[in-house]
């Protein structure tokens, strides 16, 4: 704080302090003119104290609290808006010059409502005083443009990031592929190596199956000439034997026929 703020502050705030500890110790002479103020505001505001005198003790009670805090430099800036809240409706009601009728009296009155507003616009200065540090305005600026950095810097990550996966499920799928091809490159081969096997396997078969009928036959061979001979022999012998019995009956069989064929007419 400069040497200049911590004298201006008490200054301002003297005023304050003392009309407010003299609106606590004495409400009633301000009743009167504080009813253009209090009494639009018990009707608007149900809550608030049937009693005007009530009201202007609590407006004293704030100007004592907000002055003593301005002058200590402690809430500052909340101090003195919370005293120009309270110089509004006080000057407003407490020194109307339009409405006097008497010239003297409208002049002095006119000159406390000009001193009220110049003490209204000390009021503001302080408010607005950030003594040098970052106003909210320019706070609140620099929060949304470092929030709009932040959304940016978060995107163009996200992005980095979905390209550095994309690239890499990329590469992971042409790897895939090149295992996948060599797979059925290997699979192809392998069915040509079956392919192989099996016709190889068929011709050994074939060539034994092959052996085997010639070794059969040949081993068949003797056994068979053998049969024919055996069969041949004994076909001889059976008409050998049956051939007396075959004349016998071809001659008996004649002497049936000529006996029969004499009966018959001629």
């Amino acid at each position: 704080m400069s040497i200049s703020s911590r004298i201006a502050r008490p200054l301002l705030a003297s005023i304050f302090i003392s009309g407010g500890v003299d609106a606590i110790q004495s409400p009633e002479g301000k009743v009167k003119s504080a009813a253009a103020v209090t009494e639009p505001l018990k009707a608007r505001f149900a809550f608030l104290p049937e009693d005007p005198a009530t009201l202007v003790r609590l407006n004293g009670m704030v100007q004592v609290g907000a002055g003593g805090l301005l002058a200590l430099g402690k809430f500052r800036r909340l101090a003195s808006w919370a005293l120009v809240a309270s110089v509004i409706p006080t000057t407003y009601a407490g020194h109307r010059f339009w409405d006097e009728v008497d010239e003297e009296a409208r002049t002095q009155q006119r000159v406390h409502f000009l001193k009220n507003v110049g003490l209204l616009g000390g009021l503001i200065l302080a408010a607005t005083d950030t003594e040098g540090a970052p106003s909210l305005g320019w706070r609140a600026r620099r929060r949304a443009g470092q929030v709009t950095t932040a959304i940016g810097a978060g995107r163009a990550a996200t992005g980095a990031r979905a390209h550095e996966t994309s690239a890499t499920l990329s590469h992971a799928g042409r790897r895939a592929k090149r295992r996948a091809n060599a797979a059925a490159g290997k699979g192809r081969r392998a069915g040509r190596e079956a392919n192989k096997a099996a016709q190889r396997a068929g011709h050994r078969a074939n060539r034994a199956v092959s052996d085997a009928a010639k070794s059969g036959v040949t081993f068949a061979t003797p056994y068979v000439r053998h049969a024919n001979e055996s069969a041949a022999g004994a076909a001889r012998a059976a008409f050998d034997s049956a051939a007396p019995y075959v004349s016998a009956g071809v001659e008996r069989a004649g002497e049936v026929i000529a006996k029969a064929t004499e009966h018959l007419p001629s």
